[in-house]
């Protein structure tokens, strides 16, 4: 390794990922997460074919990824009386080079954290220690200031920092001291998984209701010898005038707290309210966001993830982009070296689109076409054909995938976004 060394702040997802490029690409780096204790959080998340591509090329195998999760065979949504309003094969069956993967989303950020203490070792991730502030140095280093688990703090320099700190980033708000608040729509979601019979292609991701009220339902898990796996479903609400609580709050709640919203989303393939009451326990949060901001960079201080573009999670692209966001960070670095210039077309490369993304994601992202029928039919129909031409659909979903960067044909053609063996200029 070089005397280069860049600090990362915050340890989920996107922060590993950038980790795992760094240490492909020959870049020291350590990870400050403020946890003391990393655990397998959370419920199910999608990794887009984008991202399964870029975490293929970092060494992770399709078995690791089998052993956290499984390939969708399809995406498909649906009517409030059942009836099919559009439907596709995904990852390998819709022709991509890669799959679609429907993981844990804990076991998936465990899977990297162990991934890159092998390769990097175990003191390169700094339990403990939340990054709160920095400075660009008049030498030309960065110094990150850090808040240690016993209430000491410490300071910490390298060549470049990168806040993969969340949607409650320390380092944005200090980048952008002027941001709005987290924005909120009004939209409640319910979280949980249950095991059960997969619906379908029996590795389907279902949305299902209208914009008002909706469920997303797809397992996580392969079938056991009883034919049974791990069902992850999100239940959601929007409502007109938001529950007056704390912006960001998740907390665990009783299935009565929300079950009642679905009764009656029962037919001869699906019990919703049997899924729900199936649950070993759910979590509530509201579908938050932040408004886009004009940059990612200050200096030699970037951002990346949640902490430059939290979305709703209407496209299930999330913690893709957050893949995507490390490996093009990498992609500079190998160009352009560990310098602020990098960052500087990392910024250049995304900001502008994702900020897109993020605000296309408001309007329900591919969601939307279950708006479109609400707003023609009231959400029941006898043929979608009547309601929203094959066309339409078709066209309304292949706009959502250009937007988010997993259109079939510029994906399969489009080289490896870092070569093999490369290494930062």
């Amino acid at each position: 390794m070089s005397e280069r060394k860049v600090l990362i702040a915050g340890g989920g997802i996107g922060g590993l990922a950038l980790a795992l490029t760094l240490e492909q690409i020959g870049v020291d780096c350590v990870v400050f997460e403020a946890v003391q204790e990393l655990r397998p959080l959370g419920v199910g998340i999608n990794i887009q074919p984008n991202a399964v591509r870029e975490l293929l090329d970092l060494g992770i195998t399709r078995e690791d990824l089998d052993g956290v999760g499984l390939p969708a065979k399809e995406w498909a949504l649906v009517g409030l009386n059942g009836n099919d309003i559009y439907a596709e094969p995904r990852g390998l069956l819709a022709g991509y080079n890669w799959p679609q993967y429907a993981v844990h989303r804990g076991q998936f950020h465990m899977l990297l954290h162990r991934k890159f203490v092998e390769r990097a070792g175990a003191d390169a991730v700094r339990l403990g220690a939340r990054v709160t502030g920095y400075r660009n140095n008049d030498d030309g280093t960065v110094t990150a200031i850090i808040a240690q688990a016993d209430g000491s703090n410490t300071e910490e320099t390298g060549t470049l920092l990168i806040g993969a700190d969340g949607i409650h980033s320390n380092i944005r708000a200090q980048m952008h001291p002027d941001q709005p608040p987290i924005h909120w729509g009004g939209a409640v979601m319910w979280r949980g998984t249950t095991r059960a019979k997969p619906i379908r292609s029996g590795s389907s991701f279902v949305g299902l209701g209208t914009h008002r009220q909706r469920m997303v339902i797809y397992p996580i898990s392969q079938p056991d010898a009883e034919g049974m796996a791990m069902i992850n479903w999100i239940a959601e609400v929007t409502y007109d005038s938001p529950p007056d609580r704390p912006t960001g709050w998740f907390k665990p709640v009783g299935i009565d707290d929300f079950a009642h919203h679905f009764d009656g989303w029962t037919w001869d393939w699906l019990d919703v309210p049997a899924l729900l009451r199936g649950a070993d326990v759910t979590y509530e949060n509201p579908m938050i966001d932040r408004d886009p901001i004009p940059t990612w960079q200050d200096g030699r201080v970037a951002l990346m993830g949640d902490a430059a573009h939290a979305m709703y999670p209407t496209g299930s692209n999330g913690a893709s982009q957050a893949v995507i966001d490390a490996r093009t960070l990498g992609a500079r670095m190998v160009e352009l070296g560990v310098t602020p210039e990098a960052l500087a077309a990392y910024d250049e490369a995304l900001c502008g689109p994702v900020s897109q993304l993020v605000l296309r994601n408001r309007g329900a992202g591919p969601f939307g076409l279950l708006n479109m029928v609400d707003e023609r039919c009231g959400g029941e129909f006898e043929s979608i054909d009547d309601v929203i031409p094959a066309e339409e659909r078709a066209a309304f979903m292949a706009g959502y995938k250009a937007a988010a960067g997993f259109a079939i044909e510029a994906l399969n053609e489009a080289p490896p976004t870092i070569a093999p063996g490369a290494k930062a200029a």
